[in-house]
């Protein structure tokens, strides 16, 4: 059944599709990639590519530490998935996948080129990923604070979004749904390209991920600041001429509100000048903290 099935795809020039792994650090992403790589590569004649965050050969705290390290990691998946995509072979793409943003333009990437995609949402609570990353060895773990930042940056998939559709969420204990992803990325049409898709996804998308990484760095100097500022202080923020007013102590959980609520506002009135997110977002929080 696999083979025809697959030499059907061939005959009809179809491209081949995209499996976008999410989930914490230590969830058990790299491992379920390659139970997914087994699988198609034992039914099915396609090459099975396995996309991971060793693509530049960076240490994993030395990129996630550092926001542009970061950017330039995303952009090299990205542009992996762009090449590997055009050919007729299954891509995995196996990293955490966690700024919502981003998976949008994974999504104009298949649309553009038309071929279907799924998410496989490898879910683990905080403490368990913990647990896991300490079983490691100790030149393959992450730090705990590198580890915490990363899990509360973390946007989970919606499958209300087409981006994040169709999904599968897997806990540990669960055996891999195999039939079910091979359905959904080998019987499902592709994603009809639109207007929307072919003229304005950078600019979309590269505002959203600005709006998410800014705001996120505006919180982690915050905290950072608390550490050795007292109330009264003037707080600088990078990439900000605003500076903070600590007129009290501030913890994470009203941090974490007052950057939802800044950033659901802004995405219904966008700034067009992006260079101007971290001041706004400062302004905002002295505005909310008085």
């Amino acid at each position: 059944m696999w083979r025809a099935s697959t030499a059907f795809l061939e005959s009809t020039g179809l491209k081949m599709p995209l499996i976008i792994m999410c989930g914490y650090p230590c969830s058990g992403k790299s491992k379920r990639a390659e139970e997914l790589k087994q699988y198609f590569t034992e039914h099915t004649d396609r090459k099975v590519h396995v996309i991971a965050d060793d693509i530049l050969g960076n240490e994993k705290n030395c990129v996630y530490a550092d926001s542009q390290n970061e950017k330039s990691l995303r952009g090299a998946l990205k542009a992996e998935v762009e090449r590997k995509i055009t050919k007729d072979d299954i891509v995995i793409l196996d990293s955490l996948n966690y700024i919502k943003g981003y998976r949008y333009e994974l999504f104009c990437i298949i649309k553009h080129v038309q071929t279907p995609h799924c998410l496989v949402y490898c879910l683990t609570s905080a403490e368990v990923s913990t647990d896991w990353n300490r079983s490691r060895e100790a030149g393959d773990q992450y730090t705990q604070e590198i580890l915490d930042a990363l899990v509360l940056r973390f946007e989970a998939p919606d499958s209300r979004n087409r981006w994040d559709s169709p999904l599968f969420t897997i806990q540990m204990e669960d055996t891999m749904p195999f039939e079910a992803i091979s359905d959904a990325i080998f019987k499902r049409k592709a994603p009809p390209p639109n207007q929307s898709t072919q003229s304005q996804p950078l600019s979309s998308t590269n505002f959203l991920y600005e709006l998410d990484k800014v705001t996120q760095d505006v919180l982690m100097a915050i905290l950072d600041s608390q550490k050795t500022s007292v109330p009264g202080d003037l707080i600088a923020i990078p990439g900000a001429t605003e500076k903070m007013e600590l007129n009290r102590s501030i913890n994470m959980a009203e941090l974490r509100k007052l950057r939802r609520q800044f950033i659901s506002y802004t995405k219904m009135h966008p700034t067009e000048n992006i260079g101007q997110i971290a001041n706004m977002f400062v302004q905002y929080l002295n505005k909310s903290m008085h």
